[in-house]
């Protein structure tokens, strides 16, 4: 019985190792692909449960999933300008043909990575040599990108792999380039500070002088009206005088006698040298005398 018992053991256990040899699992982030004696039969991108001979098929798996290849160290590119500038990006890409991937580079990622970073690079350099420092900094970045992963793509292509973006992070200045450009804008800056100032100061002249000539004029008016108010007012008061001196020549008379007494007598140290007898001391002898008697 036992006897019996063994064989069965040992042929199960090699049959199991025979299946577990003959089956593979693909993974929906991977592409498999088969090879019978170094040559390749089969590419999988499926994800499910497949066979294969075993001793003679052996399987391997490529990543699908997007990578991403950032740069450790800026690149060094030149513009139209003849500047240096400092350039930080990434690529990301990821496997999309899997056995032109493993023909082309034989599916090392490395050397897909390498090959990607030099397109790139390439492609910068042109479309920099193409650019202002204004324009690679701000003004055409995002067309410089679309254009450079587009060209990037298209070479990709060759060794089975799609280039999904490219982006640059971050273009600098080298220190001495940057300590020109900013010496230059800080004169540039100041230029124009002074301009302003001297704007300013003309406007303020003028506006100054605005004020000058419209308060002349107010002035001007103000005092015409004045003299006009006046002359009005004296006139009405010679009037009314020439009324009041008309309905009584001698209260007008003795009136104004008194008022040239106070304004004559108005400091006591004021001195007056008079004839007794001039008409100016009448209503002083006679409060009564009449005008001219």
């Amino acid at each position: 019985m036992n006897n019996r018992i063994a064989p069965l053991l040992i042929g199960l256990v090699v049959l199991l190792v025979v299946l577990s040899g003959s089956l593979y699992t693909v993974d929906q982030r991977q592409n498999a692909m088969v090879f019978q004696l170094g040559e390749v039969v089969a590419v999988k991108k499926t994800p499910g449960l497949y066979f294969k001979l075993p001793l003679v098929q052996n399987v391997r798996f490529f990543d699908t999933r997007i990578l991403t290849l950032d740069a450790s160290d800026p690149e060094r590119f030149i513009t139209s300008e003849k500047k240096n500038v400092l350039v930080d990006s990434f690529i990301k890409w990821r496997v999309i043909d899997a056995k032109q991937f493993y023909v082309s580079v034989g599916g090392d990622e490395t050397r897909a990575a390498i090959r990607l970073n030099q397109t790139v690079n390439d492609g910068l350099r042109a479309e920099f040599g193409k650019r202002t420092i204004n324009d690679v900094v701000s003004g055409s970045r995002d067309q410089i990108m679309d254009i450079i992963r587009a060209k990037a793509d298209q070479d990709a292509r060759k060794i089975g792999v799609q280039v999904v973006d490219v982006r640059i992070k971050r273009v600098d200045l080298p220190e001495t380039v940057s300590e020109n450009v900013y010496r230059r804008m800080e004169a540039e800056r100041k230029q124009v500070a002074n301009e302003l100032r001297s704007t300013g100061a003309a406007e303020a002249e003028k506006i100054k002088a605005d004020a000058d000539k419209q308060k002349d004029v107010i002035v001007a008016e103000a005092y015409r009206d004045a003299q006009r108010v006046k002359g009005e007012g004296d006139a009405k008061a010679s009037g009314v005088y020439a009324g009041a001196y008309g309905k009584n020549a001698e209260f007008y008379a003795f009136y104004r006698s008194m008022q040239a007494y106070r304004e004559s007598f108005k400091s006591k140290s004021d001195v007056m040298v008079l004839d007794p007898s001039a008409d100016f001391f009448k209503y002083m002898k006679n409060p009564r005398a009449g005008g001219g008697q």
